[in-house]
């Protein structure tokens, strides 16, 4: 007599397993920044009236509609902000002006600043922003190629 073998009992084990990984696994979400960067050729159809400057030494200054910019500590930063956009209904981010020169690090301490609010940020960019282009020497001294770093 010829034994049969039953595909059944295996597509169950395998079931099982799958819904057992399931269950127990835990979803690992990126840590990533939300972050919408304008382009740099192209302007946003609304320009937010807050805005937070950051100089080249990372000191804090911020201004709301046409207002001066008045120096800003971190601590002093999210009454601010929160003050400003709930002066304006129609505004729903603000804007990030931050100098060339400026640590990545300080941007993030705002971002967070504006994250832990539940603010929308938006970093500004100059229109026409584009690789900067640097002329290096050739073999032949007379020609000079240029380089996109």
């Amino acid at each position: 007599m010829m034994a049969t073998f039953s595909m059944a009992s295996m597509t169950d084990v395998i079931f099982l397993l799958l819904v057992f990984f399931m269950v127990t696994s835990t979803f690992v979400f990126p840590t990533a920044l939300d972050i919408n960067l304008p382009e740099g050729t192209e302007q946003t159809p609304s320009k937010p009236s807050t805005r937070v400057y950051i100089d080249s030494l990372g000191s804090l200054s911020a201004a709301y509609a046409d207002g001066e910019r008045i120096a800003m500590t971190d601590s002093v930063l999210p009454q601010f902000l929160v003050t400003s956009l709930t002066q304006d209904s129609t505004q729903t981010a603000v804007a990030i002006y931050a100098d060339r020169a400026a640590q990545y690090g300080r941007i993030v301490d705002v971002l967070n600043i504006g994250a832990a609010n539940g603010i929308k940020m938006v970093l500004a960019t100059r229109p026409g922003a584009t690789a900067p282009v640097v002329v290096a020497p050739a073999a032949d001294a007379d020609t000079q190629t240029p380089v996109i770093k």
